[in-house]
């Protein structure tokens, strides 16, 4: 199977946009479809509560021809036109969907986080992890978040392997981001963010990408969109991830990232896994 995750940054501007920008990232959209992936997990949708308009509908229908879908959108007591999720997947593929609740702080539930399909003999999940915001002013939230959504990830582990995609908001080890030592009371980089992540991993998950590459540098997944030169000196950070149940790990063949070429913000990831 070829998996693709990918943080959109808004499906609409995405698909409807004219900008320069726009066209950017509709030409990723081209270039991850041309790789023929089973299913493409998109975060940071940014739709209404609705879902895709009818337009939206018409343009996925046109690009992605060969795939159902299913979303998630932020409805209240949460922002509208925020955070949200997406699944695209092969029409011969027939999962289970899920759209768990994991007892976050409130509003983190109602904001299209978490999207799941279930298979006969594996789960593919995906989740666009709180940011904990400018001034650190949602930490503590997000470190309950992060407690709550390995919780949830071990109690499928139980049941079938797990894949497990998104934006998780977080730089792992100072070889994931360019600049660690200016970063570490930066969101993203916190001790208690790295923590979090570690207690993910050792509670029975492999990062997709260390297992393939080891302990490679200067590979990102994210740029500063604000920093003009971010990109154009590869100064990023590595916050998307493909992370699997142990137990399958063996079976992963590719874990890399998908050139966006000048565009920054996020780029997507692929893996690659013989299941």
């Amino acid at each position: 199977m070829i998996l693709i995750s990918w943080n959109i940054d808004s499906l609409n501007a995405a698909l409807t946009g004219t900008s320069a920008r726009a066209e950017e990232t509709r030409q990723v959209l081209e270039k991850i479809h041309a790789k023929n992936p089973d299913i493409i997990a998109i975060q940071e949708t940014k739709l209404k509560a609705t879902g895709p308009t009818k337009k939206h509908q018409e343009i996925l229908a046109e690009k992605f021809p060969e795939y159902n879908y299913v979303w998630r959108s932020s409805e209240e007591p949460a922002r509208k036109g925020y955070a949200g999720t997406m699944y695209l997947y092969k029409k011969d593929l027939t999962p289970i969907v899920s759209y768990p609740v994991i007892g976050a702080p409130e509003p983190m539930d109602c904001e299209g986080r978490i999207i799941t399909l279930e298979f006969n003999d594996f789960y593919v999940t995906q989740v666009y992890t709180p940011n904990s915001g400018s001034g650190l002013k949602r930490l503590s939230d997000r470190q309950v978040w992060d407690q709550k959504y390995t919780k949830y990830l071990q109690e499928l582990d139980k049941h079938k392997p797990v894949l497990a995609s998104g934006d998780y908001n977080c730089a792992h080890t100072e070889i994931d981001l360019k600049h660690p030592n200016n970063n570490h009371h930066s969101a993203g980089f916190t001790d208690e963010e790295r923590s979090g992540f570690t207690n993910l991993l050792n509670a029975g998950f492999t990062d997709t990408f260390r297992k393939v590459h080891g302990n490679i540098t200067d590979v990102y997944s994210w740029w500063a969109q604000r920093v003009k030169t971010a990109k154009i000196n590869n100064s990023g950070w590595r916050i998307d991830y493909w992370l699997v149940s142990n137990r399958i790990a063996n079976k992963v063949v590719r874990s890399e990232m998908i050139d966006t070429e000048k565009r920054a913000d996020h780029c997507p990831i692929l893996l690659e896994i013989n299941l």
